[in-house]
């Protein structure tokens, strides 16, 4: 039966112009910028300096800390320095630049094409690999993937659930991998079901990819305990919490973690990638990424290094149109607007999103109408124009009393508004104060 989490959601235009589109890799750009901290957690800590030399998959600086990831060297080159970089954010942090040489890989990396299918590493190698690896969440989140994959004590998972549901308009890079690296994902998939101590993982996949839905369907014949749920086409069905719900019929509490409802929720791409550290030695050094757009010569989903301008990406899917308007990191929903071509590519750069002048600006804004349109929408249940009131008007209380830490910024309630209020912008700004305020009272 095809299923979809039961509370709001909403149905943006697709514009999946790139599903079609196979996985090209990009050549290797001059210089590539690293930056130190591409997770949730805190900033590695450099291990070069200016003027070493580098190989490709060497790393390069060292997790900091427990919520932290290693960063690795995505080419073979000369660290020309360290120094502040723009990232997609438009804050300068820190990160490290190098001139690129021709490719040699740091020693026992398999770099070859061959699939290995054996799985000879236990629970305990196969979370020390990922931590090594510096391998995060793919999906958007970049949170460092060794966490999830150790189980707190006294916590009981008995479910692992594989999104490769790509809700978000506009991005196929997901859809692309799922097509192409099928079989490596399977075998990932099977890595972290053995460092979780599960026998059941189900991947979950809107049913807009029936190709992909068939191709993995099938390959899952031949591994016992994955299956493949079909689930009904709705935004955002790839939230954790809405695609337990849609899936495994689990609701996490508010505050709470999947591991509460003995769930576990990773990325196709990160089930690629721990195939990749573990089976074949590779940190997270590269990734696919969508390049796409209505006026774009030729939407493309590039496999590339770490560090890669945005600039060389859209040079590859055909330049820049002439009637752009904005570019931006992400998707429409959730995906932040970049001030420069300059931004490095990251672990957690998923698509690169090219929209004309005509659609780049927003509605004007005009008075609230009390239609509760956001309210019926909203996938966490909450009122997001009392929040946009509240945090207004500095009403921290109501802000944290109504929930607003719950939210995933899916941008559902801008979309849906008439009146053209950015809903979403007071909402964030209410959440970033509260935190403060909730860390300053835990102190």
């Amino acid at each position: 039966m095809i299923t979809t989490f039961p509370k709001g959601g909403i149905h943006p235009p697709e514009d999946k112009f790139s599903a079609g589109s196979p996985i090209r890799e990009l050549p290797l750009p001059k210089t590539v910028t690293i930056p130190i901290c591409q997770h949730l957690g805190a900033p590695s800590e450099p291990l070069v300096k200016k003027g070493d030399k580098v190989k490709t998959g060497q790393i390069i600086a060292k997790s900091s800390g427990f919520v932290s990831a290693n960063i690795h060297s995505s080419v073979t080159g000369t660290v020309a320095r360290i120094d502040k970089a723009m990232d997609s954010s438009g804050y300068r942090r820190d990160a490290i630049f190098i001139n690129t040489e021709e490719d040699v890989w740091q020693e026992g990396i398999d770099t070859g094409s061959n699939l290995v299918k054996t799985i000879h590493s236990g629970r305990e190698e196969i979370i020390q690999k990922t931590l090594e690896a510096g391998i995060v969440g793919l999906g958007g989140a970049t949170f460092p993937s060794h966490i999830k994959l150790s189980v707190p004590k006294g916590k009981k998972v008995d479910v692992l659930i594989i999104n490769g549901i790509e809700c978000e308009p506009c991005l196929t890079s997901d859809h692309r991998l799922m097509l192409e690296k099928g079989e490596e994902i399977m075998i990932g998939i099977r890595l972290i079901m053995t460092a979780l101590g599960v026998s059941r993982a189900v991947i979950g996949i809107e049913n807009n990819k029936k190709d992909a839905i068939s191709h993995l369907g099938s390959l899952a014949r031949d591994y016992q305990g994955i299956e493949v749920q079909a689930l009904r086409v709705k935004y955002p069905q790839g939230a954790e919490k809405q695609l337990i719900k849609a899936i495994i019929n689990r609701e996490v509490p508010s505050g709470k973690l999947p591991v509460e409802v003995g769930a576990v929720v990773h990325n196709v791409g990160t089930a690629f990638a721990v195939y990749e550290a573990i089976q074949k030695n590779k940190p997270l050094i590269e990734r696919v990424v969508t390049v796409t757009g209505k006026d774009l010569a030729r939407p493309s989903n590039l496999l590339v290094r770490i560090g890669t301008p945005v600039s060389e990406l859209i040079e590859a899917a055909g330049g820049l149109p002439e009637n752009t308007g904005k570019i931006v990191n992400g998707g429409p929903m959730m995906g932040k607007a970049l001030n420069s071509l300059d931004v490095p590519v990251t672990k957690g750069t998923s698509g690169i999103l090219v929209i004309p002048d005509k659609e780049s600006f927003r509605k004007p804004v005009v008075n609230c109408i009390r239609c509760a349109k956001c309210v019926s929408i909203c996938p966490m249940g909450l009122q997001p124009y009392l929040l946009r009131a509240a945090s207004e008007y500095k009403k921290w209380d109501i802000v944290e009393n109504e929930h607003a830490m719950d939210c995933m910024e899916c941008g559902s309630c801008s979309y849906i508004c008439p009146s053209g209020i950015p809903l979403l912008d007071y909402i964030k700004l209410g959440k970033a104060t509260v935190s403060k305020i909730i860390r300053t009272r835990k102190q």
